[in-house]
């Protein structure tokens, strides 16, 4: 049986419901893009997973916290579009959609790593609480 790849796209088709909310504008659209990425776990998970295809139990062990936990995340990758899932068996195994992620994911650490201290003093930043 082969799998379908579980995407954004895909449950727009099958749901209806539109890929960005109604009544975004385009500027609202990108900042949830990159909210999505805002969390350091899911962020670690989707670096993770940049390099090579992962099961959840994979997640889990590298995550070091809870497998709900762990799911929430990941359906938050696959809802985004950064990550897609198949079933393979029992098990859903994640893989990066997109190859431009891990483009985006070099920029911003080279960015984040050029304004590093700008970026440590910046009051209207706080570091996000797992």
């Amino acid at each position: 049986m082969t799998a379908t790849p579980t995407t954004a796209t895909a449950r727009e088709a099958t749901t209806g419901t539109p890929a960005t909310p109604t009544g975004c504008t385009h500027t609202d659209t990108v900042a949830r893009f990159f909210r999505a990425l805002s969390d350091p776990t899911r962020l670690g998970l989707l670096e993770f997973i940049l390099r090579g295809e992962r099961t959840s139990a994979d997640c889990v062990e590298f995550a070091g916290i809870s497998q709900p936990r762990v799911s929430v995340h990941l359906s938050c990758l696959v809802d985004c579009g950064y990550v897609t899932a198949r079933r393979d068996g029992k098990k859903l195994r994640y893989t990066v959609g997109d190859p431009r992620v891990a483009d985006l994911i070099v920029l911003a650490r080279a960015l984040a790593t050029d304004n590093a201290a700008a970026l440590d003093c910046c009051p209207r930043i706080t570091t996000p609480q797992d």
